[in-house]
C-alpha cells in the first residue's frame, strides 16, 4: 500500500484525483476505454471536484456506483444517486455510461443480481474509494465478508456506520438513517487494477491506523487493501495523525 500524506484536505483530494485521472487515461490509451468505480461521502468532495476538472475523454469511460441505501428515494439529500449525479455525472462531458445502484428497487436481491451481471462485463481499471470511521470499505461493515465473489450484496449497516452518516449531516437523527444498503463486495473492489483511496479528516485517524498498521482482518474491512498490489492511500495530516513514522 502506497501511503501519501498531504498538508490539507484540498491537497489530498487533488493528488488523489490526479492519480485516478492518470490511471484512467493510461487505460484509455492502452485499451481504448476504461471502467471505474466511484464512491461518495464527505471524504470524496474534494477528490471529485478535482477529478471532473481534469482532462479525461469521458466518452470512453463507464463508471459504476459503489453503494446505496435501500429504500431511500433518489431525490433525498442523502441519496448517493443524487450525490453522484450532482457531483460527478452532470459535471463531466459525454460520459459513456454511469451504472447506478437503484436502492429503491422493489427487490434488492434482484438489483444486486442485475448489477453483478453488468459489472461482470467490464475490467475495472480504477476504483475510487474511501474508508469509514468503523473501517468499512464501501458499505461492508465489520465483520465484513472477505470470501464471497458475489459482486453486489444486500447488507445491514451497523450503528457506528449509521452514526457517521448522521454526524456528517446527511440525516437529522439516527432513526432517519436506513439500516440496510446495497454494497459492492470486498472481493469485487479488489478485482480493480488500481485502487485510489481518499481518506481525509481527524475522524478517520483510528481507522486509517488500523487499516495500514494492523493485521488484515474482517473486523477492519479496509485492512484488506494491504493485500492489493496497486493501492494508493491519500491522507491529510489529520487522518494520518495516528500513524507511526515508518508507515509514511
Amino acid at each position: 500500500m502506497n501511503t501519501n500524506v498531504l498538508d490539507t484536505v484540498a491537497e489530498c483530494g487533488a493528488r488523489a484525483a490526479r492519480h485516478a485521472a492518470d490511471a484512467v487515461n493510461a487505460a484509455i490509451e492502452n485499451q481504448g476505454e476504461a471502467s471505474i468505480i466511484v464512491a461518495t461521502g464527505a471524504s470524496q468532495f474534494d477528490m471529485l471536484a478535482a477529478l471532473v476538472a481534469l482532462p479525461v475523454d469521458w466518452s470512453r469511460v463507464t463508471a459504476f456506483h459503489l453503494d446505496e441505501y435501500i429504500g431511500l428515494d433518489e431525490f433525498h439529500p442523502a441519496s448517493f444517486r443524487r450525490y453522484l449525479k450532482e457531483r460527478f455525472v452532470d459535471r463531466v462531458d459525454n460520459l459513456r455510461e454511469f451504472v447506478y445502484v437503484n436502492g429503491s428497487a422493489a427487490d434488492p436481491q434482484a438489483e444486486c443480481d442485475r448489477l453483478g451481471r453488468r459489472i461482470a462485463r467490464c475490467r475495472i481499471d480504477v476504483a475510487c474509494v474511501g474508508i469509514g470511521e468503523n473501517g468499512h470499505l464501501a458499505f461492508n461493515d465489520p465483520p465484513a465478508d472477505f470470501d464471497t465473489d458475489t459482486p453486489y450484496l444486500a447488507v445491514e449497516l451497523d450503528e457506528q456506520c449509521r452514526r457517521q452518516q448522521m454526524g456528517e449531516g446527511w440525516f437529522d437523527s439516527l432513526d432517519q438513517v436506513p439500516s440496510k444498503a446495497i454494497s459492492m463486495s470486498v472481493r469485487q473492489i479488489l478485482k480493480s487494477a488500481a485502487i485510489v483511496c481518499t481518506v481525509p479528516d481527524r475522524r478517520k485517524a483510528e481507522a486509517v491506523r488500523n487499516t495500514v498498521q494492523g493485521p488484515v482482518t474482517n473486523t477492519v474491512p479496509a485492512s484488506i487493501l494491504q493485500t492489493h498490489p496497486d493501492t494508493h492511500l491519500f491522507l491529510d495530516r489529520e487522518s494520518a495523525g495516528m500513524l507511526d513514522r515508518e508507515s509514511l
